[in-house]
């Protein structure tokens, strides 16, 4: 990425840090006690039938909107498209997809190819 001005840096920063926190929010939110395990929001809202995988799927793909506005080159876009179509799909499937949704935490990952890209430390 360009060298950014202070002002730029600081914008950057900002959306970066409120990306990190719908991310946590979403894949890692809530821990359980005694364990290393956390979920987040997106395997919950799952539950709810249709309309809680579709709201799960346009939180993330506002992650990509913004990641896009950051200047994120369009190959790691692509990546992080696959990554919400992944868990999307999979998500969608009663059951197997509600499991699939704890394990898969495709909001983190896309977080980490941004911070990859911007060189931004956690």
């Amino acid at each position: 990425m360009p060298h950014a001005s202070p002002a730029d840096y600081h914008t950057q920063a900002a959306t970066l840090k409120r990306l990190r926190f719908l991310s946590r929010l979403l894949d890692k939110f809530i821990a359980v006690p005694g364990t290393p395990i956390a979920v987040g929001l997106d395997p919950i809202i799952g539950f709810i039938p249709v309309g809680g995988d579709i709201l799960g799927l346009l939180l993330s793909t506002y992650i990509i909107i913004e990641a896009a506005k950051l200047g994120i080159p369009k190959k790691i876009l692509r990546k992080m498209i696959v990554n919400i179509i992944i868990d999307s799909l999979v998500g969608s499937i009663p059951v197997l997809g509600d499991i699939f949704d704890f394990a898969w935490t495709a909001n983190e990952y896309n977080i980490r190819l941004i911070e990859e890209h911007v060189k931004f430390p956690r």
